[in-house]
């Protein structure tokens, strides 16, 4: 682990890696509800069910693999092996996720469906969890830190813009006869994702495990990661961020279908979000680098909740130009989301070896994951149901009001609430860069009288 400023080369080759996960995550975010009930056929309520249910084995193998990855020994190093010998599962389970098998009957389906999860959602944390852990690996300074997280983000969000537009260019409309393009839109997907985990395996040196690895037990690391404080709070405002970015993500072509009645123009609604937050990465930067983490964290979320309540606000006939100026508006605040709470997370490992002299940043991870997992799992089908009891009609001329309005609130009120618990959670956070400094100058003088 260094403080010194890391190569630009590492962080491009580091920050690339985020691409497979933000396609990935962000495709299902934005299509597989839609899928299963505009193509596949599957009802509102049945296809949440089969959501949660694949997306419950998380809960079970994000901690154990983040353990797992903490104490691995091998030539490549603690993290790089999972990412070479990961790769190839990661693409095809996710490919799987995009084939209507030829089954009847919506039991049938919808088990098919959860099993497809269940094993993308495995496949997946092999390979993203040690990646996110290396994070904290490559450098403990407090600004390095963000620096390397906003390289990152701008691999994630050009991935996320990429995954607006391009599967529906693919596509077309989500409809039963086009299941044939969606396969197809899938297994594209795949590759492209799985290839930039390749990328990171030979394009980066692993620095040396550290001497104060993990070494204690699995339920110890569980309860000193219960009393990190600074994480406790981290924790909060990333979880708070992101369920309400999934959330929208969820609904939001739900939204521009049926109550903006622009589906033919959401690959450029979309793209115009995406493109302002990667211009917007640096501001956010430059941000956090003046004031704080958590100063800028609160500022850009403000500044997203307002745009965000006045587009959901719109109505068919608002002019187009408007609304992607709005849109604009909004990707700058998507920025800040994206690279602040993954940049404060990091900062509470430091806080945890000096109050124990163990690293584990696997099993931190694992923590983030597990938890973002087990809200989303929660909420992404609580969401469907809403939809379901709303009498939301797939592919109909015309939703009912009831269903029109909850589209509206799920796009909208409901994200902005989670947002503003993000923010609370942020100014109780308690780590600044001096105090961050203080934790890490004592972590180095410590190390230097174990040497001696």
């Amino acid at each position: 682990m260094s403080l010194k400023r890391l190569p630009t080369r590492t962080k491009i080759i580091y920050g690339s890696g985020d691409t497979g996960f933000s396609l990935t995550q962000t495709i299902l975010g934005a299509y597989f509800a839609i899928f299963l009930t505009d193509v596949v056929g599957i009802p509102a309520g049945v296809a949440a069910i089969a959501v949660f249910v694949g997306r419950s084995w998380d809960y079970v193998n994000d901690p154990i693999i983040g353990h797992l990855s903490d104490r691995t020994r091998s030539r490549f190093g603690r993290r790089r092996p999972y990412f070479l010998f990961g790769a190839a599962p990661f693409a095809v389970t996710f490919c799987m996720l995009w084939w209507k098998p030829p089954l009847t009957g919506t039991t049938p389906l919808a088990l098919y469906y959860a099993v497809a999860y269940l094993l993308f959602d495995t496949a997946a944390t092999f390979v993203y969890m040690p990646y996110f852990a290396l994070t904290p690996e490559l450098t403990s300074d407090y600004d390095e830190r963000t620096s390397l997280t906003s390289y990152r983000m701008f691999f994630s969000i050009l991935a996320s813009l990429i995954a607006f537009s391009l599967p529906l260019m693919i596509i077309g409309s989500f409809r039963p006869e086009n299941a044939g393009r969606v396969l197809l839109m899938g297994a594209i997907f795949a590759v492209v994702s799985a290839a930039p985990l390749v990328l990171v395996f030979f394009g980066t040196s692993e620095p040396a495990a550290p001497s104060a690895v993990e070494t204690s037990g699995f339920f110890e690391s569980i309860k000193a990661v219960s009393k990190n404080r600074p994480f406790r709070y981290s924790l909060g405002l990333y979880l708070c961020t992101w369920v309400a970015i999934d959330i929208m993500q969820a609904t939001l072509l739900y939204f521009l279908k049926y109550n903006m009645l622009r589906e033919s123009e959401s690959d450029l609604i979309l793209a115009t979000i995406f493109v302002a937050a990667i211009l917007a990465l640096p501001l956010w930067n430059r941000l956090s680098v003046r004031y704080a983490k958590k100063t800028a964290y609160i500022i850009g979320i403000v500044f997203w909740i307002v745009v965000q309540i006045t587009i959901v606000s719109l109505g068919p006939g608002t002019p187009l130009a408007v609304l992607l100026a709005l849109c604009v508006c909004a990707g700058i605040g998507v920025g800040a989301a994206h690279v602040l709470p993954w940049s404060m997370l990091p900062d509470a490992i430091e806080w945890d070896e000096r109050e124990t002299g163990t690293r584990r940043e696997g099993i931190y991870y694992s923590a983030v994951t597990l938890t973002k997992k087990i809200t989303s799992s929660i909420a992404i089908p609580l969401a469907l149901l809403l939809l379901g009891v709303a009498d939301y009609v797939p592919n109909a001329q015309t939703q009912s009001t009831q269903a029109l309005l909850t589209i509206r609130l799920l796009a909208g009120p409901i994200p902005a609430l989670l947002l503003v618990a993000g923010i609370v959670f942020a100014a109780r956070y308690p780590l600044g860069r001096e105090e961050f400094a203080a934790i890490v100058g004592e972590i180095e003088r410590r190390r230097r009288e174990e040497s001696e």
